[in-house]
């Protein structure tokens, strides 16, 4: 399959980072000046470490290390890829993006454990068996991996490496998605070309959704988000079926992937629907951890919504996409290498709850 161009600049995209330490860990005079570092979009904070911990050494006081990040006092999911994080939490962009490092004081009520780099490549193994699992229906490609297969995809994401990203994921056979869609929400199954390429219908997405209750016409006045209740994180594929003459947009793909806010009726409200939902995150396919955060926070998703709400930014690998762009293209070009497509949505909603 070739490498299409866009795909070479969401790999190639990098973000770049002024790192503090924190200043209740500096045991030197003067502190040490802040690391610049370019961070890969598709990578994960975590794998900075080799570069920051040499950095900050000398500075440090004795003990074990943990290592974290926190953005204004907010402490980063480490398991969310950092050009996600960016685009969440600065809608109005920063550059560079100001983080602290901390090396001690492990926020474990609020962040799951990580322990290294293992911790950060199982995460993403258990992304890439969840999409499998919405794909396919079951993610025995990713389970039948060889360990030299696992090896170097797992190094093509480190390294940004697009193309020998592409020689393994090929074997995986989760497929690409034609052009020129139509939806036809939750329903269907997969196709399989002549070659045994599967042809998907069923999209995996990651949806993170902040709520505002104001309007607002400039991103510097965009509400800031201090806490991680204020995100709303929600697993949902769409699927998505060729009809002649007919084309899914992204603008039609986020009112199938958010019922609660664009239509009269939530699909919370259905109990087949709501079932069908849920078991799209399989413990056996993802970490329990994430599945439980999803799963939870679809829940609560009712008391808060509406069906007058507005799409007021959208981002996904940071651009702004129009909402009449053809969904195929966005899928195609501008998914993570654990094959979701990570969407973050600020959405105005008149009648929000914010209590």
């Amino acid at each position: 399959m070739p490498i299409m161009e866009a795909q070479k600049y969401v790999w190639e995209g990098a973000i770049p980072l002024q790192i503090h330490l924190h200043e209740s860990e500096v045991t030197t005079f003067p502190p040490p000046p802040p690391a610049l570092i370019l961070a890969p979009r598709i990578g994960y904070l975590p794998l900075l470490i080799a570069l920051i911990k040499p950095y900050f050494s000398s500075a440090l006081p004795p003990g074990v290390d943990t290592l974290w990040f926190d953005y204004k006092g907010l402490p980063l999911k480490w398991y969310t890829p950092t050009g996600v994080l960016f685009d969440l939490l600065c809608a109005e962009p920063e550059r560079p993006w100001n983080l602290t490092v901390h090396f001690r004081g492990y926020p474990a009520n609020i962040l799951i454990p990580c322990e290294g780099e293992d911790a950060v490549k199982w995460s993403f193994i258990n992304s890439l068996k969840e999409a499998a699992y919405i794909i396919n229906g079951n993610c025995k490609n990713i389970m039948n991996m060889s360990q030299s297969d696992q090896v170097e995809l797992w190094c093509s994401v480190m390294n940004g490496n697009v193309e020998a990203y592409q020689r393994v994921s090929s074997k995986l056979k989760l497929g690409t998605v034609e052009d020129e869609y139509f939806v036809k929400p939750q329903q269907g199954t997969c196709e399989t070309d002549t070659i045994g390429q599967v042809k998907t219908g069923r999209i995996p997405i990651r949806l993170y959704v902040c709520s505002v209750s104001e309007d607002f016409d400039d991103l510097e006045d965009v509400p800031k988000v201090d806490s991680w209740d204020k995100i709303s994180f929600i697993n949902r594929p769409v699927e998505i079926h060729k009809e002649e003459g007919k084309y899914l947009t992204l603008h039609d793909a986020i009112e199938a992937l958010l019922p609660e806010y664009f239509s009269e009726k939530s699909l919370i409200e259905s109990p087949s629907q709501e079932g069908e939902d849920k078991n799209n995150i399989s413990p056996e396919d993802a970490g329990d951890s994430k599945a439980e955060e999803v799963v939870n926070v679809c829940n609560d998703l009712e008391a808060s919504c509406t069906s007058n709400a507005e799409i007021k930014l959208i981002r996904i690998q940071g651009i702004e996409p129009k909402l009449k762009i053809p969904f195929s293209w966005v899928v195609n070009n501008l998914m993570n290498p654990d094959y979701f497509l990570h969407i973050c949505l600020y959405v105005k909603v008149a009648n929000l709850n914010t209590t």
